[in-house]
């Protein structure tokens, strides 16, 4: 435990964010003090400022966790204004950290959730004074985020790449007050078959909810007749269904789902359909075929990883064996654009046990491929696994993102899209690789921040995306409880109705 002291209140969230990426997996607690005189507890972090922000200080306090006591002096810029003092203290916290803990962090400072914005929006600003070329311009943007944020250099350049294929892909989504303006449907299924020990989202296990599905469906068909309604004006571009595990669903339920989707709104336009199958214990061909007759274009077959162990440990209820037979099942349907998610740092795997599983990707073959590096959620049961066995380490985890990056390359795909997350293995990415024209674009969509989502389901959370000039974003959500969701339906649309009024 690192407990984080501070002597005022404002550089919480950045300096938590910071040490939480220092010391990954570490438990913490903030707490505000006035004594300043009283002597530091052990593993205790003390931020100090004075009242005019004219110095400053960070002082460490030996314990099992933090080695060696030290203290280190911030001096801000002088007449600066809040954001500059705001970012200089960052870099400070930073630089502190780093000195002290003796290492960098791939991505530096920044802990936002979308590096790939601030990258493009480095490169526009650059590209506004001389006439560069885009190997100049590259090293221009890595050298700016090196100096003001500490990125390194490979992950400056991974971001810029990306960030200049999206800038290409998003061109013909953009709104620039001609024509129709567009926007996406996300519809939750928050039913599995088990919950996996990482997962932090909406599940409920299938078996014991079976006799709300029904309602559920009939529900969620209710915000699909609202959603058409609500947004006429606009141009639907992507579908999304995920969860949970859509494919939890049977057969006959998946077909009353997708029979709704395709009765209630305008998918004419749609240009992306995707159905998040998932869980390869949920896949059948019966399923596979309903989605087919629908239109989806687009699917996932999860494995997270080839290691049967693991995949017994995390609490998938499935064999290496069944996701095979899935993914044969899926090809032999006519699905051409199958994604894999994959996991980096999962409870007592190796770099040779990351080497087979790529190995294995490498063999199978999908049309696209994300590579997630593990985050402990508060949320998830992976917290209470690390408290009772100790945390997760071992793991090159610069060498099994740069396996992912190699096997993306050797199937011909590109990095499209990137985020980041808390309390990340290696403080690294999930980073998202397909062929040409098998990009996700309902991830790009939402990452990026270019057009409204239109939400559905319980525990969802719709996004509106201001088209004015401005950069504002709002958003409404729903309720997580199946019971709840289901008695306030009309509410919740009430609230969407407001939310992508015409009202600026």
């Amino acid at each position: 435990m690192i407990t984080i002291q501070y002597n005022r209140e404002g550089l919480e969230y950045d300096s938590h964010a910071m040490i939480t990426s220092f010391y990954p997996g570490t438990e913490s607690k903030q707490m505000l003090v006035t004594d300043l005189t009283e002597p530091l507890p052990a593993d205790t972090i003390r931020i100090v400022m004075d009242a005019e922000r004219e110095t400053g200080s960070v002082s460490f306090a030996r314990g099992e966790i933090l080695p060696e006591d030290q203290a280190y002096v911030f001096t801000p810029p002088a007449g600066g204004k809040s954001a500059d003092f705001k970012h200089a203290w960052k870099l400070f916290f930073y630089d502190t950290l780093a000195a002290y803990a003796g290492r960098t962090l791939p991505w530096g400072a920044l802990s936002g959730v979308r590096p790939t914005k601030l990258i493009m929006a480095k490169a526009k600003e650059i590209a506004r004074g001389d006439i560069l070329s885009e190997e100049e311009e590259m090293q221009a943007v890595c050298r700016s985020m090196a100096a003001e944020y500490r990125v390194s250099a490979q992950k400056a350049e991974l971001g810029y790449r990306i960030a200049m294929l999206e800038d290409r892909i998003l061109e013909p989504f953009r709104y620039e007050g001609q024509g129709q303006e567009g926007y996406s449907i996300y519809i939750g299924i928050p039913f599995c078959p088990s919950t996996c020990l990482y997962c932090s989202f909406l599940s409920y296990p299938i078996a014991a909810k079976q006799k709300q599905v029904g309602a559920y469906l009939d529900g969620v068909k209710q915000e699909m007749a609202a959603a058409a309604e609500i947004m006429s004006d606009k141009r639907l571009d992507t579908v999304y269904i995920g969860g949970g595990t859509p494919t939890a669903l049977s057969a006959a339920e998946l077909e009353v789902l997708l029979d709704g989707i395709h009765s209630l709104l305008p998918m004419e336009t749609v240009q992306e359909y995707t159905v998040e199958a998932g869980r390869p214990d949920s896949i059948t061909a019966e399923k596979l075929q309903v989605m087919k007759k629908y239109g989806v274009s687009r699917i996932s077959v999860n494995p997270q990883t080839f290691s049967d162990a693991t995949l017994k440990l995390i609490g998938r209820h499935h064999t290496v064996e069944q996701l095979y037979e899935a993914f044969a099942l899926a090809r032999a349907e006519g699905f051409d654009n199958i994604n894999m998610d994959l996991i980096l740092g999962l409870p007592g795997e190796t770099i040779a046990d990351v080497e087979h599983t790529f190995a294995k990707v490498r063999g199978l073959a999908p049309d696209s491929l994300t590579v997630h590096s593990l985050a402990v959620k508060r949320a998830s049961r992976m917290k209470d696994w690390i408290r009772e066995h100790g945390q997760i380490t071992g793991l090159d985890y610069e060498r099994a993102m740069q396996l992912g990056q190699e096997t993306a390359a050797a199937l011909g795909m590109k990095p499209y899209y990137l985020y980041r997350q808390k309390n990340m293995a290696g403080a690294l990415e999930n980073t998202g690789f397909a062929r040409e024209g098998r990009y996700g674009l309902y991830n790009i969509l939402i990452m990026e921040e270019v057009q409204s989502i239109y939400a559905i389901g319980a525990g969802t959370v719709s996004k509106r995306v201001f088209t004015d000039g401005s950069g504002r974003i709002e958003r409404c959500d729903t309720h997580k409880d199946l019971s709840l969701y289901l008695s306030d339906i009309e509410a919740m649309i009430e609230r969407k109705r407001r939310l992508f009024g015409n009202e600026e």
